[in-house]
């Protein structure tokens, strides 16, 4: 992960454009990427959408992680770190015994 995120500082460094990146900005731009990756999958099956749309799919699923990457920085929120501390609250929302094998939101196990 941390390599990732160097070759991003790097490439957003190298271009000079830390100056546009507050944190309201990115969180924009992350949204507006996850929405052109949905764009994939719009008035399709899931099969279709990654049977004839799957470059387009993984270069938007790279431009939310580089927007994510982008947001971590400027908030100095460790990514890896979050991501297992969420699981970890997660575990406790949906404890196995209660969750396998069903969709059902954890307020209602």
């Amino acid at each position: 992960m941390e390599n990732l995120k160097k070759a991003v500082l790097s490439f957003r460094d190298e271009r000079n454009w830390g100056k546009f990146h507050n944190a309201k900005d990115l969180a924009i731009s992350l949204n507006i990427e996850a929405g052109e990756l949905l764009e994939n999958f719009q008035w399709k099956s899931s099969k279709e959408a990654t049977g004839t749309k799957k470059q387009e799919i993984e270069e938007e699923i790279a431009d939310v992680m580089i927007y994510l990457l982008l947001l971590c920085d400027r908030l100095d929120i460790n990514l890896e770190q979050a991501v297992y501390s969420k699981l970890h609250i997660n575990a406790k929302k949906y404890p196995v015994e209660k969750s396998f094998g069903t969709k059902t939101k954890y307020t209602e196990l």
